[in-house]
């Protein structure tokens, strides 16, 4: 295993492709009525949660697309830039339906694993690339789940079908990558160190800067989300709209 593995989950790892640590205690809190049903702030911080995972993972697919020293790892690249420009699609596209702002750079924890790999290169990069990224997609599986099983917004159930088989899709290529150590994996995925809240959650946008896009590779495979159909049928009474801020608990 890398050498710089241990060093960076021991400093940086909090489960948390999208975060599982809230500073929120009413995360069932409704905040909004629409059309496409009401919005938790659980709903909100999950789609924010989403978008700021593509902010990390997809440049760090580029990098790895650059750096990877194994078919393993330049494969699960593609899946990391393929993927996550599809997603970051579908939560751009939501957003604003549902008065949600985005942000444009990820948060403190996430940026630090982008700047680690950037600085490491052959078995080491591809060793701490594929554990650093199972073990960040497995933290989040069971907490796209609850988002699914427990809304009653529409468009944040689609968003939330669409992560799972994307999360599910990356974890199995970090696993075929034959570089994962699932026994320290898990562990640090299970039993986290408590970080602040200010290094899980990533910067609201300054007023008036243009949205980053995640641009599909020419050869993409994952769609955006198909929203016809959804508009009405989450049974909300439609009308307010939640106010525009961003989650405050970001991994």
């Amino acid at each position: 295993m890398g050498g710089a593995m241990a060093l960076t989950l021991g400093a940086l790892a909090y489960p948390s492709m999208l975060g599982l640590n809230t500073v929120s205690t009413s995360q069932t809190q409704i905040i909004a009525q629409t059309q496409w049903g009401p919005l938790t702030e659980g709903d909100r911080d999950f789609v924010v949660k989403v978008r700021a995972a593509g902010l990390w993972e997809y440049p760090l697919g580029q990098i790895g697309l650059q750096k990877g020293s194994s078919k393993g790892v330049l494969e699960a690249s593609k899946h990391l830039v393929d993927g996550h420009a599809a997603l970051d699609a579908s939560c751009r596209k939501i957003a604003p339906m549902l008065n949600i702002t985005l942000p444009n750079i990820a948060s403190p924890q996430q940026e630090g694993f982008v700047t680690q790999l950037k600085a490491e290169s052959g078995k080491s990069f591809d060793t701490d690339f594929a554990n650093i990224l199972r073990m960040t997609h497995g933290s989040i599986f069971n907490t796209i789940a609850k988002i699914r099983s427990t809304t009653k917004n529409s468009l944040v159930r689609a968003l939330a079908d669409q992560a799972n088989n994307t999360v599910l899709d990356h974890i199995t290529v970090m696993e075929k990558t034959g570089l994962v150590d699932f026994d320290q994996t898990i562990f640090q995925q299970t039993t986290p160190p408590k970080l602040p809240s200010d290094n899980l959650t990533p910067p609201a946008p300054p007023a008036g800067q243009p949205e980053v896009v995640l641009t599909p590779p020419p050869n993409a495979t994952s769609t955006p989300l198909n929203l016809s159909g959804l508009t009405g049928d989450g049974g909300g009474s439609g009308g307010n709209a939640p106010a525009p801020t961003p989650s405050p608990t970001v991994g």
